[in-house]
């Protein structure tokens, strides 16, 4: 069996609650099983809160000072903890980025902006400037590090299968000049091709069941699939089940209207040419 890998408890505050809750579990002599029993709460659950991959709720919190008798520690800082994983990120959209990291396949459909997961820094920073531009350099950074953080959910051994659907207003959108936007089309494509994703574009000439905001579709090993949809500055999830597959009935009619997945990437690297060669032009005397 290979050597277990600790959490490094220095890299951010959930990740020293997480190993403080492995070394207060260790030093009462219990499992994980142990420890679980008669929280509500999976194996599973617990270990990812060790690595400090998941949040732990109030309720928990309780549960595991009562058992390993630490005095309301995990409790008075759960609060803590739970702050430091939202820094950057849209309280609104908290719980969803918990969640990706734990789904099984995300499905994406994007009207109007390429979703974080593909976003590059350039973009990043173009669009948290846009949306808050009364913010300081220290907290539009906050943004775009969170949201860069994310796509690292494909660093791990079993990410989850992403599917995307962009309309063709998002690539043809000016957001940066255009040797950016080239890196930013570069980068989808890339993605898309080194993690196996599936990427398909809607002209715009298209109608479709889809003309509304942001939609995300998630489903896991080991719960129910939920739907999750946003607008400026809210977000809401839905996960009641009748209205989860109209969604995702009215998703699968949008795939079927939108460009197979090779004629899809074949616009998006024609477009990243185009900018190429704007910018190209533009540096000529």
């Amino acid at each position: 069996m290979p050597p277990r890998k600790d959490t490094d408890a220095s890299v951010s505050v959930p990740c020293f609650y997480g190993a403080e809750l492995r070394y207060q579990r260790e030093r009462a002599g219990l499992t994980l099983e142990q420890l679980a029993e008669g929280s509500f709460r999976g194996l599973s659950f617990l270990s990812q809160i060790e690595r400090g991959e998941r949040g732990m709720p109030m309720d928990l919190a309780r549960h595991v000072d009562e058992r390993l008798g630490t005095d309301g520690f995990f409790q008075r800082r759960c609060d803590d903890a739970a702050k430091a994983r939202r820094v950057g990120i849209a309280p609104h959209f908290a719980d969803v980025a918990e969640l990706e990291k734990l789904a099984r396949t995300i499905e994406d459909w994007a009207p109007l902006l390429v979703p974080g997961l593909l976003q590059t820094e350039a973009y990043a920073t173009a669009i948290a400037r846009s949306a808050m531009p009364r913010a300081t350099d220290t907290e539009v950074e906050e943004v775009v590090q969170a949201r860069l953080n994310r796509a690292r959910l494909f660093e791990e051994a079993s990410p989850p299968r992403l599917w995307t659907i962009l309309d063709e207003s998002v690539i043809r959108r000016r957001v940066l000049p255009p040797a950016g936007m080239a890196e930013l089309l570069d980068h989808i494509t890339e993605v898309v091709r080194s993690t196996r994703s599936i990427v398909q574009v809607v002209p715009e000439t298209v109608v479709h069941p889809f003309l509304m905001g942001l939609t995300r579709i998630m489903t896991f090993s080991d719960a129910p699939p939920l739907v999750y949809t946003e607008g400026l500055h809210s977000g809401q999830v839905i996960d009641y089940p009748a209205l989860v597959m109209d969604y995702r009935e009215s998703y699968d009619l949008l795939r079927a209207a939108a460009l197979p997945p090779e004629a899809s990437l074949a616009v998006i690297e024609a477009a990243a040419e185009e900018c190429r060669n704007e910018a190209q032009q533009q540096h000529r005397p």
